[in-house]
């Protein structure tokens, strides 16, 4: 078995539900097959369609019949009909699954706006007499400065 390919099984559930087979409107498709599992290489592998390999045929191609049957709702009631056969025993998800952000671990958040920046709060609280150590009094007594 190819690594993204279908199972014969899989293919089983789902091929009565595409389009293009022989005995419907329109053109039979060449290979619903091949195509489903360009569909399947393309999104698990993470690539752009022009980036698909050459025995899935041009991925101008395939992206646009990709794009015709999710317009049409294919690719939907492929979903739906998938959803409704679902052994659920494998649908869990726990946190051993599913990772958080490290910041979403339930710290107190910034109810700062976009308008209150770190300059501001830093104009509000700077020195009004810079030059003196905090607690001095603003000016020295009049003797202290003659040097006496």
């Amino acid at each position: 078995m190819r690594r993204y390919g279908l199972r014969d099984d899989q293919w089983e559930r789902i091929k009565h539900l595409l389009p293009g087979q022989p005995g419907w409107v329109g053109v039979t498709a060449a290979d619903n097959r091949l195509f489903v599992e360009a569909v399947l290489y393309r999104y698990r592998a993470g690539i752009p369609w022009r980036d698909l390999p050459e025995r899935f045929g041009d991925g101008v191609k395939v992206h646009r019949r990709f794009s015709r049957w999710a317009h049409a709702g294919v690719w939907q009631r492929v979903f739906e009909h998938l959803a409704s056969e679902a052994d659920n025993e494998y649908a869990m998800i726990d946190s051993t699954i599913v990772r958080a952000h490290q910041h979403s671990a339930g710290a107190q958040k910034s109810r700062r706006g976009p308008g209150d920046r770190a300059v501001s709060w830093w104009l509000e609280h700077q020195d009004p007499c810079p030059g003196r150590c905090t607690g001095q009094p603003a000016r020295l007594p009049s003797e202290r400065r003659r040097g006496a």
